[in-house]
């Protein structure tokens, strides 16, 4: 972990995400080890929210449990302030006025400077910027989105929220849990032992002809510039509107490398149509161009200007 964390560092990455129930914990204290020395220039976002314990409170955001996560989080990361404290998940069970104000007291705290969510639908994330700006309380400014080229869900509802609240997207699972890193396509379809099968459950299912469709195009475009699958899957995520960074969860060197190649690609303009064209799913009510007309030309000229 020293190591892959070394070549971000030299490669210019400055934006690192963990939680505190990665590892059960050891995800942060590793992380924080391997930036203790650079730790200013750093930006260490983690998230909490989820059940961390088989403690009854430990789970969600009330007021105890929030601090209490927060606090536990400082010391695993062994630093006194967080960069980005994002929630993990929408916690039902409690008030967002006392959600918002509770977050708003530890940024005046100074324990933590930004805060963000992370898969809460729009009407949720809405609701607590609502109560944010009633009272006076610090607002959201990141969302942590699934988004990929075989998972554009995010358009349709989450993105233009970001662009009109102007919340920065960071992308998880960019590359559709391990669905577009090129290992598999028509001949070679997922074999039934892959761990893709056991993760399945955490991502919208993904139809199998509209899965290869999309590969056949990276194939396609691979072939016409020599990137790789991955790196191209990457760079048309860097592109599109609203997204501020994303996250790659490399399992060795060699593909932390090749991926981190993929800010430096250059796409054509065809090159992008094709992939925005074999990609693109039809949205459901009420999101679909008829009904939702205005944001779609909103969308299409954020496109244009490359706005990021």
């Amino acid at each position: 972990a020293n190591q892959m964390i070394q070549l971000c560092l030299d490669a210019g990455i400055n934006y690192f995400d963990t939680a505190d129930v990665y590892s059960d914990g050891e995800s942060e204290r590793m992380l924080g080890k391997a930036l203790a020395k650079e730790r200013h220039k750093n930006i260490i976002s983690t998230k909490v929210g989820i059940r961390s314990s088989d403690h009854l409170n430990d789970v969600g955001f009330s007021r105890n449990y929030l601090k209490y996560a927060v606090e536990q989080s400082l010391n695993r990361l062994g630093t006194d302030y967080i960069d980005v404290l994002q929630l993990h998940q929408f916690d039902s069970f409690t008030s967002l006025h006392q959600l918002m104000k509770t977050l708003d007291e530890l940024v005046r705290s100074g324990k933590v400077r930004y805060i963000g969510v992370s898969n809460f639908s729009g009407w949720q994330l809405m609701k607590a910027q609502a109560i944010a700006d009633q009272y006076g309380y610090e607002k959201f400014v990141v969302n942590q989105v699934y988004y990929s080229l075989i998972g554009r869900d995010y358009e349709w509802e989450l993105m233009p929220l970001n662009d009109d609240q102007q919340i920065s997207a960071v992308v998880w699972s960019p590359l559709g849990w391990g669905r577009l890193t090129g290992k598999f396509d028509r001949e070679n379809p997922i074999p039934c032992e892959s761990r893709l099968h056991d993760t399945a459950q955490f991502a919208p299912p993904v139809n199998e002809e509209h899965l290869y469709r999309v590969i056949d195009v990276l194939k396609a475009i691979a072939e016409e510039t020599g990137y790789s699958i991955p790196q191209i899957a990457l760079n048309w995520l860097l592109q599109r509107p609203t997204v501020s960074s994303v996250l790659i969860g490399a399992r060795n060197e060699a593909q932390l490398l090749d991926n981190l190649k993929a800010k430096e690609i250059q796409l054509s303009v065809d090159q992008i149509q094709r992939l925005d064209q074999f990609s693109e799913v039809y949205p459901p009510y009420p999101y679909y161009p008829y009904w939702n007309g205005q944001f779609t030309e909103r969308f299409k000229s954020l496109v244009d200007s490359q706005y990021i």
